[in-house]
């Protein structure tokens, strides 16, 4: 039995997992999982429901992966799959919000509230949890960007190539962000 093929690098495995290797996607995603939720956890700001994300964007990337161009790092067509995956999600959430408030109001104390108290919480969470809620607070077309710069550590290039934005609007958005950021967070 062949070993799976760990050093080789993405565009092989994608090729070798079109051709069938199991293995080869295998590594892929074990290569690639920890940005993915990474990604999606600093998105969505639920360790949980990021781990769903991160699930849907690997049966999702592998039902695409004949669209995947070689030509271009794996990683930054993983990265747009998650920001897809998370942006569907807060769709998804955004409804079903929107339901849970149609209830009547009689029903409405059985509506569970799923925000940490943060009485119970350790310092560090609690500080956590208001970076998160400060970071996904801020527009969309902000947020993606201090994300990959930030937490994903990718270039000014490759984030501006992922976006379809120019380096220099990268740059300004970043500045942006972190200034809200900031601002939000009372620095």
């Amino acid at each position: 039995m062949i070993s799976p093929p760990v050093d080789l690098d993405d565009r092989a495995l994608a090729a070798r997992a079109l051709a069938g290797h199991q293995d080869a996607y295998a590594v892929l995603m074990r290569r690639h999982r920890d940005a993915v939720w990474r990604l999606a956890r600093s998105h969505v700001g639920d360790a949980d429901e990021a781990l769903d994300i991160t699930q849907e964007v690997f049966v999702a990337a592998f039902a695409a992966l004949a669209r995947y161009d070689g030509a271009r790092p794996f990683r930054t067509w993983i990265a747009r799959i998650t920001l897809n995956k998370c942006r569907d999600w807060g769709r998804r959430r955004a409804v079903r919000r929107f339901f849970a408030f149609a209830r009547p109001i009689d029903e409405a104390g059985e509506i569970a509230d799923a925000a940490p108290d943060p009485e119970q919480a350790a310092q560090s969470q609690r500080e956590l949890a208001r970076i998160n809620a400060a970071i996904a607070a801020l527009p969309a077309s902000l947020k993606d960007v201090l994300l990959l710069r930030t937490i994903e550590a990718m270039s000014q290039a490759d984030t501006a190539a992922l976006l379809g934005l120019s380096e220099k609007a990268v740059e300004t958005r970043l500045y942006r962000a972190r200034a809200k950021l900031s601002a939000a967070l009372g620095e």
